[in-house]
């Protein structure tokens, strides 16, 4: 993996280490979990892991409320285990990467501690503070999480700025000392050997900082903060800056969670661009307001889907390289959020494994994906853990909808949908721990849905396998790899069909998905007469008007 693009040929697999295997009984998983379950990965097929936030952290919003970059929180490990496992996870041939979150830290750092004791100490400039003569915030700003993006330091007049929860202030990136300290923080992982990072919230850095009551968009009287915070000019000079004192000296893998418009995506992923790739949310987040409201689900289509991803592909294409994912951290399960309840089987979920695994792009799976892992409703408000979704839950019910509505809407869309435990098997707890309790409950249906239970049977698991060696090592690998994207618009067409194909010199492959739960027809192009992969166990006899069977999906080759 030293050549210079070497995670184009990356499968990533995401952890959430707090759920993903407990090694110790105290119902939280660790590091060492994740080093007992390496070879599984090895045998998945997968060769990066990324890695969510292990660092030490309160945990008020998952660990990406960091109080010290240095070390791992003891519930996660020791700084020993965490060297273990990029040391054993290198020689299985699997790169590590982290998440980095430089967009603020914890209010609990020792800098911004220093900075409310002192309010003239160096640590005062890290981070964003405004007084005011009449004691009111210095805007009507709204953060992410929902409340005012202002708080008020206790006693005095002063605020400072946070845009996700008060608890993670932002940083000052225009002070030239604190970015200094990143770039420490940043080469002193890179120096251990990890392959490189996922980049948190990084264009949120720049900040335009203007005072005063705006029109607000919400019944609480605030204002959406992104158009003040994302994207703004000038942020080019401290993403140059941090590529060229960090990731570029170590040849390093860095997806950036990048909202970025078109016009600029050359500069962040072109051939010198700041980052290697960038997640693209047109998809992910196709049933979210833009005012990210969750508690106002948008109503979305196939053909709107297809468009998005189509679009996304298209405009990467010509600029760099992309990151491709259908589930996070930050995401409800894939499965619940494409497809109708009564349609989800076997058949629908390796069809949306197909969608995405075949695209240009890293593809990034994320744990329990690929056994299908679904939604967990739990019983109360109070059972779920994540910030945000008790941030929207409370934003719903000032917006008038019923306490049912509103807990159906989130429960729904709730992140803590990817953070129930994994999956492992039929013994206590599906194998994650052996723990009287676990941090978050394990989702019920895992009795159903489980790693064991998809190792000897025609899976999801074992389609994903089947798609995973089709990219890494097969003569498909080349042209799913390095080949370039075109949409596939058959002539009478079904809505529901998404069809593309991927294109290197003589080599084609059209990969063909029935999103729905009925037969649909579409022609074919002479010359496919290969079918590489499927999920329906029938032959292809080189139709060139072929019928599809509900949510099938089938990739066909030809080289001329």
């Amino acid at each position: 993996m030293n050549k210079k693009d070497w995670w184009k040929e990356a499968v990533v697999y995401q952890i959430y280490p707090k759920s993903f295997q407990d090694s110790n009984g105290d119902g939280i998983g660790d590091l060492r979990g994740i080093i007992q379950r390496l070879d599984y990965l090895k045998n998945l097929g997968i060769n990066v892991i990324w890695l969510c936030p292990v660092y030490q952290s309160p945990m008020d919003d998952g660990g990406y409320d960091i109080s010290d970059y240095y070390h791992v929180h003891s519930m996660f490990g020791t700084d020993e285990d965490m060297d273990e496992l990029i040391r054993k996870a290198d020689e299985l041939g699997i790169k590590i990467l982290m998440d980095l979150v430089v967009n603020h830290t914890s209010d609990e750092h020792k800098w911004f501690q220093e900075a409310l004791k002192n309010p003239d100490s160096k640590y005062a400039d890290y981070y964003i503070f405004r007084e005011t003569e009449d004691g009111n915030p210095p805007n009507n700003w709204r953060s992410y999480f929902g409340g005012p993006a202002w708080t008020k330091v206790e006693g005095t007049n002063r605020f400072y700025l946070h845009e996700f929860s008060e608890k993670q202030p932002d940083l000052n990136w225009e002070n030239r000392e604190l970015r200094e300290e990143i770039y420490q923080m940043v080469n002193y992982w890179l120096d251990k050997g990890l392959g490189g990072f996922r980049i948190d919230a990084i264009c949120n850095i720049k900040k335009r900082l203007e005072f005063g009551t705006f029109q607000p968009d919400g019944e609480d009287g605030l204002r959406y903060i992104g158009d003040w915070v994302l994207n703004q000019p000038g942020i080019e000079v401290f993403l140059k800056e941090l590529n060229e004192r960090t990731f570029r000296l170590h040849n390093s893998m860095t997806v950036a969670e990048a909202n970025v418009p078109e016009e600029l995506l050359n500069q962040f992923i072109g051939e010198e661009g700041f980052f290697s790739m960038v997640f693209d949310f047109s998809y992910a987040d196709i049933d979210v307001p833009d005012t990210g409201e969750w508690f106002r689900p948008r109503q979305f289509t196939i053909s709107e889907l297809r468009k998005n991803i189509f679009d996304s592909q298209k405009m990467v294409q010509e600029k760099g390289w992309g990151a491709v994912y259908l589930e996070n951290h930050d995401q409800n399960r894939s499965v619940n959020k494409y497809l109708p309840e009564k349609e989800i089987n076997y058949y629908s979920k390796t069809m949306l494994a197909s969608l995405f695994l075949f695209l240009r792009g890293t593809p990034f799976i994320y744990q329990g994906q690929e056994i299908g892992m679904e939604n967990i409703r739990m019983d109360t408000i109070e059972d779920y853990d994540d910030i945000a979704t008790h941030g929207q839950y409370h934003r719903a019910l000032k917006a008038g909808l019923s306490e049912k509505e509103a807990f159906d809407i989130v429960a729904k869309r709730s992140r803590d949908n990817s953070r129930t435990p994994m999956q492992w098997n039929l013994s206590k707890n599906a194998g994650f721990s052996n723990a009287e309790a676990t941090w978050m409950k394990v989702n019920p249906n895992f009795t159903k849905i489980n790693v064991t239970c998809q190792q000897k049977t025609d899976s999801v698991l074992r389609f994903y396998k089947k798609l995973i060696g089709l990219r890494q090592e097969s003569k498909y690998s080349s042209v799913m790899v390095n080949g370039a994207f075109l949409p596939y618009e058959a002539e009478d067409e079904d809505a529901s069909v998404i069809a593309y194909q991927r294109i290197l010199e003589k080599e084609r492959l059209l990969v063909i998905h029935n999103f729905q739960n009925c037969e649909s027809m579409i022609k074919i192009p002479e010359g496919y007469k290969e079918k590489a992969i499927g999920n329906y166990d029938r032959e292809y006899l080189g139709e060139t008007c072929y019928c599809l069977k509900p949510y099938e999906c089938m990739a066909l080759y030809k080289s001329q």
